[in-house]
């Protein structure tokens, strides 16, 4: 979902022109997963996998999340791995459309809250995390102006906040596409001249989540002039655990009535010779010591409920009581006329 700076896995680095041509691994003892580049487990994570199934897990990644999804729908049924990570609330639809997983009913579904589970009916995929997409600001910015950050969508078309937002464009990011969403869920067909206030309020898009943090935000992360930025509600622990100089309390936070909920997933794709083990990598990661690894590498949520959040997610991340949940059916029938329309309004 996210690229903080965390520890890595070993994995290869796969361009998406030789990935899309590919074939599986054809090692019976490796179980490939296909992944987005944010996907960076602890190292070693997969030694316990190994010892109780004689598989080697190799991770591939391809990419962003759209990437990946895009390339793994080049060839459905001929897979060029066993397991994908990374298709969220905004993508899911478009993989499932293009035939690209095995259907697989998890055990572990059991120990997931039912709406979560309740989202792929057809078990195509396996949810593994959630997280929500939100409004991040960076506090001494406003502190230090003695003004009011954003708490609200209204508030960032608020003259008094023109020129301070950058958003990652929705045409190449999850997180820019899930925002963009969240509008239109939240002032339905008032979406467009929404989408126009920002745009004459001094909106700065960019291509993706990396260069709007890093590079245009103002927060700790970033040397920029924008102090309001799209991003995370898992944001602020990352700022407090990677700070250098380290620092005791979170210099940004989350206007949390601008959250969209995001649910990641992984599947078993379509056509690999290696079901059975996919199956058991499945039921790995959304087992209680994968599932207890994600808040402090990947920044976000397990999708179990009965895994204890670590003490930096209960004291920094914010957690909305009622986020934005968006309608995969929605989705899928109106994304290509939704982001022509906010093309033609904001980059035309």
């Amino acid at each position: 979902m996210r690229a903080f700076p965390v520890r890595s896995a070993a994995a290869l680095a796969i361009p998406l022109v030789l990935l899309a041509g590919a074939c599986g691994s054809g090692d019976p003892g490796t179980i490939t997963i296909v992944a987005h580049d944010s996907f960076t487990p602890s190292e070693g994570i997969f030694d316990a996998f190994t010892d109780r199934t004689g598989l080697r897990v190799e991770v591939v990644r391809a990419g962003d999340a759209g990437q990946v999804v895009t390339a793994a729908g080049l060839t459905p049924g001929n897979p060029v791995g066993d397991v994908l990570w990374g298709a969220d609330t905004t993508l899911l639809s478009r993989a499932i459309d293009d035939g690209i997983f095995e259907p697989y009913e998890s055990p572990n579904l059991a120990a997931m809250p039912p709406d979560v589970v309740a989202t792929v009916p057809g078990r195509e995929a396996t949810p593994v995390d959630t997280g929500e997409v939100c409004i991040n600001y960076d506090i001494g910015w406003f502190a230090s102006r003695g003004t009011e950050p954003p708490a609200t969508f209204e508030d960032l078309a608020d003259p008094r906040m023109r020129d301070l937002l950058v958003v990652p464009s929705p045409l190449t990011s999850s997180p820019g596409l899930a925002f963009l969403l969240g509008t239109i869920a939240e002032f339905g067909d008032g979406w467009e001249a929404y989408w126009q206030r920002l745009r004459d309020n001094g909106l700065l898009v960019v291509d993706g989540w990396t260069e709007a943090y890093t590079v245009e935000f103002s927060g700790s992360s970033g040397a920029g002039p924008r102090p309001i930025v799209v991003s995370y509600a898992t944001s602020p622990p990352a700022e407090v655990l990677f700070a250098d100089p380290p620092v005791d309390e979170a210099p940004t936070a989350v206007a949390t009535a601008t959250c969209t909920q995001q649910v990641e997933y992984a599947g078993i794709l379509r056509g690999t010779d290696q079901p059975d083990g996919a199956r058991l990598l499945i039921d790995f990661l959304t087992g209680p010591e994968f599932q207890a690894d994600l808040p402090l590498t990947q920044f976000v949520h397990p999708v179990r409920r009965d895994v204890a959040l670590p003490d930096a997610f209960v004291r920094w991340a914010a957690r909305p009581a009622d986020p934005i949940r968006l309608d995969a059916d929605a989705v899928s029938a109106n994304r290509s006329a939704w982001l022509e329309r906010w093309t033609d309004l904001v980059l035309r």
